[in-house]
């Protein structure tokens, strides 16, 4: 199973660019290739959903009040802005680890430090919040319950969520 779970790895390596075949928006691809600088590995959404999930940690660098609009399921919020390696002393360091936010700048700064902090398995989930539930995928609130409800993060960046309510 790990040799696998190894090959799916490289093949996302070698053919980055299917990555990026699975946004739809032309447009959002367009931002997302200007923000991403790839210092972290991208994994798609369709990739992430097929992770082994009993050494996977599910991470959301955005800030408390996004993240009690709404998350994946499992996600554990550690912020960005007051970002500590303390938070994610329990994660072992060969544990896969998933980091996102928004579209995906502060995931990948966040990943970097992990990297850098001796994380082996770090991916930035490509497209972030904003594609997931672009793609129809689900969101919690703190309390479990599913939702509709994203927060937009700014005024610039709302455009680039399709589906979801705004909030």
């Amino acid at each position: 199973m790990r040799w696998m779970y190894k090959l799916l790895i490289f093949f996302i390596c070698l053919f980055p660019n299917q990555i990026w075949a699975q946004i739809k928006n032309p447009a959002f691809k367009k931002v997302l290739d200007s923000l991403c600088k790839q210092r972290v590995s991208l994994i798609s959404i369709a990739d992430f959903k097929k992770l082994d999930k009993s050494n996977l940690y599910i991470l959301d660098t955005r800030e408390e009040n996004e993240f009690k609009v709404s998350h994946l399921k499992n996600a554990r919020p550690i912020g960005y802005f007051w970002f500590d390696m303390r938070k994610v002393y329990d994660i072992p360091y060969e544990a896969t680890v998933v980091v996102y936010c928004s579209v995906g700048n502060r995931g990948e700064s966040i990943g970097e430090k992990l990297v850098n902090g001796g994380y082996k398995c770090v991916y930035n989930l490509y497209g972030g919040i904003f594609e997931w539930v672009n793609q129809g995928n689900p969101v919690y609130k703190s309390n479990g319950v599913q939702t509709s409800e994203v927060h937009p993060f700014g005024e610039k960046w709302t455009q680039w969520l399709e589906r979801g309510v705004k909030r």
